[in-house]
């Protein structure tokens, strides 16, 4: 039968991100996720401490497979691992166990879960995971499954040799029912691995003080992996006394054993954890390794097994700095691992009422999806014929424990006239448990989630009134959720008129009833309840005046209180108060009125009676008839009067008196009866919480032993310590006393040594005083020969001066300072001479320098011209060379006259230099021409001067880049006017 796509189902796993990791910048983050059997991964992402996933896996389900699963508690694995990119080899970090049966069809916030058996011990690294349920949407397509793995050539002693123990990964072969391991062609034989957990001691020994656990009662399992399958127990509350059922997990696996030694050798140690939701309390190991040996054939003649008590160790002991416990104190798992050949004429698995068990267990199959239909079948069987035996007793305590709790509840409840029946529908499941109750009473089955509740209505008050006449109101309301669909109706109707508020008499009811919290909120969201007002009148027909809404969702979302219920439980109480409007039932449904009312909801918890039976209420009311009716005849009084104690009356009063006193003993019995019950469940619980005491006291004892223990050793370490610090502070004193006279003795000798300096000091000041004095008269004595000195010195100045004048008015003298100033002068003469000479040099070489690079430019120029306009080359030379010819001629028009004016001057200097000459000849012939030869030496020299600078100013324009107005240009022709000059003067 194919199901429905409504019937399809999607687990949608989102992995979103971490954090809380190391940086390894380079491996990368993988998650793998395993349900059923099938594996999927998500992308490779970097490994640093906040990798981001985001990523959503999906396995495909129908409804039924998913309440299967729910059933047997198959969890969702989630291993992270650190991949190396470059040698693909995968590290595992940690895992995360998800539980099915907390997957909802709506959508829930992602939660961040710690990874279990973290590698990383100093980080706590953390996953944010989402499980949601969705309806698969698309057709309906075969599902994933894993598939058998390809064949591998050569026998099983071939493949031992070259065998990598990393390389055999077992396969799920789901048609068969079994896991193969090895190549299919050469592992043929079958066998069964089982592991049972079968007892747990000292438990409580895992929770540290510190450690807080869920506020609600906590439930703990234990939690393995068997060849990739997910195994869990049976939930248990009690770690002082964990009471739980022993199960066994077996696999059935195909190979050999010579395969499954290697397998079971390369493979790392059973894992077993408690487990609190998802966190791991402690956890232990089991080496597989022993179960066979190398070359055994141990396991061909009877089945090989690993039994024992292992320690249960808490994870990260180091952090939570644990003290080690003694082994009898120590927590620790009874497990037992077996594995045995199965031949072909055994079945494969035991039954459960098998003669060899010591003990019934429970058997858990981990077959494939196939197969598991059976499995649980066979388990939904079993289990009942287990509890047969326990369930008179549990039944008659729970429905004894419901009758004492309905009397109290029916005590503190005010019950209308008209809600009569509904309380008579409800007394009846009460008194189902007793003998008298016919057997072919109805049995009402109420769901393992149900809770008692306790739904309270009280109509209050009505005001406001908008109708134009008085009304004798009353309120009817009915609502069939609550058990019974008879409506309820205050009495006696209440006239009310307009603006009054009236509070209406018998107005309060109550309801018990057993429903789930899901359906009770939804039918609370669903269907408000409609309190009609009715106008009752005696002469007319009764009138239906206006409807009130009230949306009883609303107590819902009001405060929750906490009280102590009749058996000392503790209970949920919410209160709401509101004020709704009546709206006319005809017409525009205006308001007419206002109604003033308050809803309680209780919670008593679940419901401990699971089968409820339902007598018919009007047998029990005419039997109660019939009970009371022999009491209410009237007696027959006969004509004469007797005895007053053989009247009637005094018989049926003392049949009366003695009636109320058998039915006060039959209370005090039943009163005892009750108090004995409640002392021995409180005796039985005070000794129950004595045995937690004990247990608390001998693990607190355990640990301040340890503690004890750990102080003593710090006493004796501090003990060391102090007398160590004892002789180092001796060594310390006698270092102190030799460094005090050492500084003592430094001391002395400064002292010794600044007196020294100090005498030193002023011996030397007294020498220095006694040479500052002699100096002193040296000064004064050479002031006096200073004095007599420059008195001397102008005495002789004097007479120099004297003997000058005298020797000044001699002509011989004049003719010589003469001749000396013209010595002068002609030796500065031929040093300007000289120095212009260099300057000529040094002009010339710059000028052909300049000449040189102005030639270079002109040719770099023109190249550059002619490769950038070879069109207009021949114009350009055309254009240059009329340029340059206009140019050397108007430089030669120049020169040409310049050369003329300077021919002009000299003929015009030349003259007056004649004239002069024929001046100073006529002038100076009495004088015997005592200077004539250095005079014209003198003038000779003077024209080679101006005549060769004259030359070089005419070079300088000849050459075209110079003109008159540059500064060398003008430098020559001052020096040439200069030159001119100092000729005239001299001639």
């Amino acid at each position: 039968m194919v199901p429905r796509a409504a019937d399809r189902l999607l687990i949608v796993v989102s992995i979103l991100e971490g954090r809380y990791f190391p940086k390894r910048p380079k491996y990368m983050l993988i998650v793998e996720a395993k349900f059923d059997g099938e594996q999927l991964a998500t992308d490779p992402v970097e490994h640093t401490d906040q990798p981001e996933f985001a990523t959503e896996l999906a396995w495909e389900l129908d409804r039924k497979a998913l309440h299967q699963h729910r059933l047997q508690r198959t969890p969702i694995k989630l291993q992270c691992f650190a991949l190396d990119p470059v040698s693909s080899a995968k590290e595992n970090i940690g895992y995360i166990v998800l539980d099915l049966r907390a997957v909802q069809e709506k959508k829930q916030t992602p939660k961040w879960y710690p990874l279990l058996s973290n590698k990383y011990t100093k980080f706590k690294s953390e996953i944010q995971v989402g499980v949601v349920l969705e309806t698969d949407t698309k057709a309906l397509v075969d599902g994933f499954k894993a598939k058998e793995a390809p064949p591998r050539e050569g026998r099983v002693s071939a493949f031992l040799s070259g065998l990598d123990p990393k390389s055999i990964i077992p396969v799920l072969i789901e048609e068969e029912g079994y896991h193969q391991i090895g190549p299919a062609e050469c592992c043929r034989d079958y066998f069964v691995l089982s592991v049972t957990i079968a007892f747990a001691t000292q438990l409580e020994q895992l929770v540290p003080s510190t450690m807080k656990l869920p506020e609600r009662q906590p439930e703990f399992f234990f939690y393995y992996s068997l060849l990739g399958n997910d195994v869990t127990n049976e939930t248990f509350t009690d770690l002082i006394n964990p009471n739980f059922e022993p199960e066994r997990a077996s696999v059935r696996i195909r190979s050999t054993a010579d395969v499954l030694q290697v397998y079971l050798c390369a493979q790392s140690k059973l894992q077993i954890h408690l487990c609190c939701g998802d966190q791991s309390l402690g956890s232990t190991e089991i080496p597989l390794s022993g179960l066979l040996k190398k070359g055994s054939v141990e396991i061909d003649q009877h089945p090989v097994a690993i039994e024992g008590a292992f320690v249960l160790v808490p994870p990260n002991r180091a952090k939570q700095k644990m003290p080690q416990l003694p082994l009898d104190m120590a927590p620790t798992v009874g497990v037992s691992v077996v594995l045995q050949k199965e031949s072909l004429n055994v079945q494969p698995l035991i039954p459960l009422n098998a003669p060899t068990e010591p003990k019934q267990t429970q058997k858990k199959v981990l077959s494939p999806v196939s197969g598991k239909t059976e499995g649980l079948q066979q388990t939904s069987k079993d289990v009942p014929s287990q509890n047969d035996h326990s369930s008179p007793t549990e039944d008659e305590a729970t429905e004894s424990e419901v009758e004492s709790l309905k009397f109290e509840k029916g005590t503190n409840l005010k019950k209308t006239t008209d809600a009569a029946p509904v309380a008579a529908s409800k007394s009846n499941p009460v008194g189902a448990s007793s003998s008298s109750e016919p057997v072919s009473a109805q049995k009402i089955v109420i769901p393992a989630a149900s809770h008692h509740f306790c739904f309270s209505i009280d109509l209050r008050s009505i005001r406001g009134l908008e109708v134009g006449f008085p009304i004798n109101c009353i309120l009817r309301y009915s609502y069939p959720f609550f058990g019974s669909a008879a409506p309820i109706m205050t009495s006696p109707p209440t006239e009310i008129r307009k603006n009054m508020e009236v509070f209406l008499p018998q107005s309060y009811c109550a309801f018990d009833f057993a429903t789930t919290p899901h359906q009770l909120q939804d039918t609370f969201f669903r269907l408000p309840l409609l309190v009609e007002l009715w106008h009752k009148d005696k002469t007319t027909k009764d009138m239906l005046l206006g409807i009130a809404r009230l949306q009883l969702s609303n107590v819902l979302a009001s405060e929750k209180t906490r009280f102590l219920g009749g058996n000392g439980e503790q209970c949920w109480r919410q209160t709401f108060n509101e004020t709704v409007s009546v709206t006319a039932a005809q017409g525009s449904g205006n308001r007419i009125a206002e109604l003033s009312y308050a809803i309680t909801l209780e919670d008593y918890g679940l419901v401990k009676m699971h089968e409820v039976l339902v007598s018919d209420s009007s047998q029990c009311v005419g039997a109660g008839q019939q009970r009371h009716a022999p009491h209410t005849q009237p007696p027959c009084v006969p004509e004469n009067q007797p005895e007053p104690r053989e009247t009637l009356e005094y018989k049926a009063a003392l049949e009366l008196e003695m009636w109320k006193e058998m039915q006060e003993d039959i209370f005090e019995n039943q009163l005892k009866k009750k108090e004995m019950a409640h002392m021995q469940a409180l005796a039985e619980e005070w000794r129950k919480r004595d045995r937690e005491r004990e247990a608390l006291v001998k693990k607190k004892v355990a640990e301040y032993t340890v503690l004890e223990e750990q102080l003593q050793k710090t006493l004796r370490d501090l003990d060391k310590r102090e007398r160590h610090l004892f002789s180092a502070e001796s060594e310390l004193q006698r270092v102190k006393k030799e460094l005090q006279a050492e500084h003592e003795r430094n001391k002395q000798e400064l002292q010794d040594s600044v007196r020294r300096a100090r005498e030193e000091c002023a011996h030397q000041i007294e020498l220095e005083r006694s040479k500052i004095k002699q100096m002193e008269e040296d000064k004064l004595r050479l002031q006096q020969q200073l004095y007599e000195a420059e008195n001397k010195h102008k005495s002789l100045e004097k007479e120099f001066q004297q003997y000058k004048e005298q020797q000044s008015s001699k002509p011989e003298i004049q003719l010589q300072s003469e001749i000396n100033l013209l010595t002068l002068e002609k030796v500065e003469l031929e040093r300007k001479l000289e120095s212009a000479t260099k300057s000529k040099l040094h002009y010339k070489q710059q000028w052909a320098r300049a000449l040189k690079e102005l030639a270079r430019l002109k040719q770099r120029e023109q190249e550059s011209a002619m490769a950038r306009l070879k069109k207009q080359q021949q114009e350009l030379e055309h254009m240059r060379l009329r340029y340059l010819a206009a140019e050397e001629k108007e430089l030669g028009k120049t020169d040409r006259q310049e050369l003329e004016d300077i021919r002009n001057e000299l003929n015009r200097l030349k003259q007056q230099e004649e004239e002069r000459k024929q001046l100073q000849d006529v002038r100076d012939n009495s004088a015997g021409r005592v200077d004539s030869p250095h005079s014209r030496k003198l003038n000779e020299n003077m024209d080679d001067y101006l005549s060769r600078l004259i030359e070089e100013r005419d070079t300088l324009l000849r050459t075209g880049v110079y003109n008159h107005e540059d500064h060398i240009v003008s430098e020559l022709d001052r020096q040439i006017r200069e030159a001119i000059a100092k000729r005239n003067t001299t001639r």
